[in-house]
């Protein structure tokens, strides 16, 4: 009886009025004999309410079984505890360690430096336009003042080659900035032990304090103690003092104090 109920079902939802099986068919009822009739010459034509009326038994026919899986049901044993689910273990540290970030490269810094001395003094200067000093230079003017303030001599001699940095303009060499600095504490050391007795080794611009006294912009008009390289004094950059003349002031101050180091020694 259900298999009968069922294929009525699935008829109805094509919309099959009249049908006629080959075969016999299980657990069908049997044939009404009006049925066996030829069949009308003309097909009756079905209005929009008999399409409508049937597409709503079409409906829950089709809806009678909806394809849900069913939840698997654990019934527990006597005797025995019901299972839990497992999770998979991640590694120690595994949520912890972000996917490693690529190393940012640094450009190389780009620096020129003059050393010289005056007297018992030794002086690592910034270059403002890259190129060796000229006699008429206004930082080169600016200096011999700045030198004749000091009680120094004010014709200082040149210590071999402007130092300029990168190196090289090509290659795999490491020219960041702790190969610049490793490089010119190693060039001055040389040239200090070379020279002899130093009183006092100027800083003058920002690259000699960052990579000779390993400072900043902060120790301006301080005096600083390096290692390697003894008693330093950092000063603005020469461009820098004609830029701002108010620097001039405490940089004079600065000097009334430290003074005494070379001063001393004469």
């Amino acid at each position: 009886m259900i298999a009968e109920l069922r294929r009525r079902a699935y008829l109805s939802a094509m919309q099959v009025a009249t049908w006629l099986p080959r075969v016999a068919l299980p657990f069908a009822a049997p044939s009404r004999p009006e049925l066996l009739d030829a069949a009308p010459q003309e097909p009756l034509k079905e209005t929009p309410a008999q399409n409508e009326a049937a597409a709503a038994q079409a409906t829950p026919a089709a809806e009678a079984r909806p394809n849900i899986a069913r939840p698997k049901i654990e019934v527990p044993r006597p005797g025995s505890t019901p299972r839990q689910a497992v999770q998979p273990e991640s590694e120690p540290g595994a949520e912890a360690e972000a996917p490693a970030a690529k190393a940012e490269v640094v450009p190389p810094p780009r620096f020129s430096l003059q050393l010289l001395r005056a007297g018992t003094c030794m002086l690592l200067v910034e270059l403002p336009t890259g190129e060796a000093f000229q006699s008429r230079d206004p930082a080169y003017l600016l200096l011999k003042d700045l030198l004749r303030a000091a009680g120094l001599p004010d014709s200082p001699q040149l210590i071999g080659e402007p130092v300029r940095w990168p190196l090289l303009s090509r290659g795999n060499m490491d020219q960041g900035p702790d190969a610049a600095r490793d490089f010119v504490q190693g060039f001055v050391a040389a040239r200090l032990e070379e020279q002899g007795e130093c009183a006092c080794l100027w800083l003058v611009g920002l690259p000699a304090i960052r990579f000779a006294g390993e400072a900043d912009a902060e120790a301006f008009n301080r005096e600083l103690q390096v290692e390697g390289l003894g008693a330093a004094w950092a000063l603005p950059g020469l461009e820098q003092l004609m830029d701002e003349p108010q620097r001039k002031a405490e940089l004079w101050q600065a000097m009334r104090r430290i003074m005494r180091r070379w001063k001393s020694t004469e």
